[in-house]
């Protein structure tokens, strides 16, 4: 039996590689999608304050700490039965919102940007960032770099530092703004609005005006009919920060919503013995393998699967966005019972985005406008007796929960973390392995090209490996290679390889 192995993955955030088994005839056997590392966190911060957890768990990845941060403040919320002050939630929620505008911006410019702008086939040397500002012009790569600058300063105004914010704690926030930093807040804000409408505009003429890129979007190699999950508000709106989860079946049904407290009820998890990471499901439908349909309980929880559930956005940019993307990719009549239209080319993953992003400029613009912004009254002081609590945001790669339970001066006994790739593990590796199977076949020669393509498949749903490990099977396979000065191999062992 042939193996090809992509070992490291790119562009990504974490560790990972592909395991590609071909047949005699050289067609794809079996594809697997393996995770080789482990965090642990959810055991090492058993024993801790749990008013600590909203500055030690962002550091499980300096790429999404704010997410975490988020999570883990509302879940410390929920444990001492406090709910914060309104400024405090608008200011919390402001925060996320430049959050969201950097991180999409990373991924779509630095992560997934070489693949369309440059070119999947084109070298490797130039498929990377450098090639994407050389292709969009320096002006663009400005733009790109600003827009993280300026973020970065909103996340450090309000969360105290720039990585890492620190200011959230049980009941609210450590401080407010000043009426000076809310006017440099709205000055980004607005920025970043038109920000998003360049990057759409980008997108509309580089991507949507390609039609190879357009094939690969719609066309069958990326397409997988799963169910989706995402907040949404009190009207279905898309919201990142807080709300009620949704899922929908991939015809548009209902499956159900639910208060993020009740996610066991919902969604439950399973291991293999070939990786790290879990996959979660859906309890309702069961575990049917890595299958798609209604009869499977494998969903996804992506920006896509975000504008899948929700009923609109919640503002008038994104909105306009968002009809735009389901006029072009899923026009008609919804096939759903109620109408939903459903987009499952997963590469639309990366238009979704850009809607997302627009949303979170103009959600920013709102939140700063609001008088209550700068009001002192950011933090009411817990009074009751910690038990357990579950906080639940949006990370721009899913549904992010942090589910803490404490003795009763606050010390957390126990820590569960379903993190936001963590629920699209399934078909990420859904994906690789369809991908592959279109792609590689007895004959043909697998080049550099082809293998991008591959990678292609699971860089849509920009992944973080990194912080979403958290299973020890017992058998994960290990191969290690020594090699001399030289770098010629002297010895290799391998272990449940």
């Amino acid at each position: 039996m042939t193996r090809i192995t992509i070992d490291p993955i790119t562009r990504l955030e974490g560790h990972g590689k592909i395991e590609i088994f071909l047949d005699p005839a050289g067609e794809v056997e079996r594809t697997y999608f393996q995770v080789p590392e482990l965090r642990g966190f959810e055991q090492f911060c058993v024993g801790r304050p749990v008013e600590e957890m909203p500055v030690l768990v962002n550091r499980i990845c300096g790429v999404c700490p704010e997410a975490h941060h988020m999570a883990a403040a509302k879940a410390a919320d929920a444990v001492y039965h406090v709910d914060p002050p309104r400024p405090a939630k608008l200011l919390r929620e402001l925060l996320y919102s430049a959050f969201y505008v950097a991180d999409h911006t990373t991924h779509f410019y630095a992560l997934s940007g070489p693949d369309f702008v440059v070119g999947p086939d084109a070298p490797v040397a130039e498929r990377n960032l450098l090639g994407v500002l050389k292709k969009v012009g320096s002006d663009a790569g400005g733009r790109v770099i600003e827009t993280r600058r300026r973020c970065h300063r909103v996340v450090e105004i309000i969360g105290g530092r720039a990585i890492h914010p620190c200011t959230s704690v049980p009941g609210g926030l450590t401080k407010g703004i000043t009426a000076e930093e809310r006017a440099e807040i709205e000055e980004t804000a607005r920025r970043m609005i038109d920000f998003g409408a360049f990057s759409l505009q980008l997108f509309d003429d580089l991507i949507l005006g390609n039609p190879g890129y357009v094939e690969m979007i719609t066309g069958p190699m990326y397409q997988h009919e799963t169910y989706s999950m995402g907040l949404v508000d009190g009207a279905g709106k898309v919201n990142f920060y807080d709300g009620r989860v949704r899922i929908v079946g991939p015809d548009g049904a209902l499956h159900g919503e639910y208060a993020p407290a009740d996610y066991r009820e919902w969604i439950a998890e399973r291991v293999e013995p070939w990786t790290y990471l879990k996959f979660p499901y859906l309890r309702k439908v069961g575990w049917d393998g890595f299958t798609d349909g209604a009869a499977s309980g494998v969903y996804s929880a992506t920006p896509l699967s975000r504008l899948n559930v929700a009923d609109g956005m919640a503002t008038p940019n994104a909105q306009a966005a968002f009809e735009r993307f389901y006029e072009t990719l899923a026009p008609g009549p919804g096939a759903g019972p109620g109408g939903k239209r459903m987009v499952h080319g997963r590469l639309a993953m990366h238009w979704a985005r850009l809607v997302e992003l627009t949303y979170a400029a103009e959600r920013m613009l709102e939140l700063v406008s609001d008088p209550e912004i700068t009001s002192d009254r950011v933090r009411a002081v817990p009074t009751e007796r910690p038990t357990e609590g579950v906080g639940t945001v949006e990370a721009p790669r899913g549904t992010l929960t942090h589910h803490y339970w404490t003795d009763e001066r606050g010390i957390l006994t126990k820590v569960n973390l379903v993190v936001g790739t963590t629920n699209n593990y399934a078909p990420i590796a859904m994906s690789v392995e369809r991908a592959a199977r279109s792609l590689i076949h007895g004959g043909e020669v697998v080049g550099e090209g082809l293998l991008n393509r591959i990678e292609m498949a699971f860089r849509a749903y920009d992944p973080c490996f990194g912080c979403a490990t958290h299973s020890l099977p017992g058998q994960m396979p290990l191969e290690v290679v020594i090699r001399d000065a030289a770098g010629g191999v002297v010895d290799v062992r391998r272990q449940f390889c």
